[in-house]
C-alpha cells in the first residue's frame, strides 16, 4: 500500500500553501479522498498526477512558450 500523506505533509510534498491544497482537492484538481471532515492523498497517486501534469504543460517544440519566435508571413 502506499503511503498517506495529510493536507500538511502534501503542501510541504509539492511545496504548496495548505489554502491551495484544499481549494484543489474540492474543486477535484486534486486525487484525494475526503474521510470525514479530512483529506487524504495516496502519494503513488499523486506522484502519477504530478507526472501527467508535467507532461501536458511542458512546452512543444513548435511552441511559442519553447523560446521559438515565430517570423511574419511575408
Amino acid at each position: 500500500m502506499s503511503e498517506i500523506l495529510t493536507v500538511d505533509e502534501l503542501a510541504e510534498y509539492l511545496k504548496m500553501s495548505r489554502a491551495k491544497i484544499y481549494q484543489m482537492a474540492q474543486r477535484g484538481e486534486l486525487p484525494a479522498a475526503k474521510i470525514g471532515a479530512h483529506w487524504r492523498f495516496r502519494k503513488d497517486i499523486i506522484d502519477n498526477w504530478l507526472l501527467q501534469h508535467i507532461e501536458s504543460t511542458a512546452p512543444q517544440p513548435n511552441d511559442r512558450r519553447a523560446g521559438r519566435k515565430t517570423s511574419p508571413s511575408n
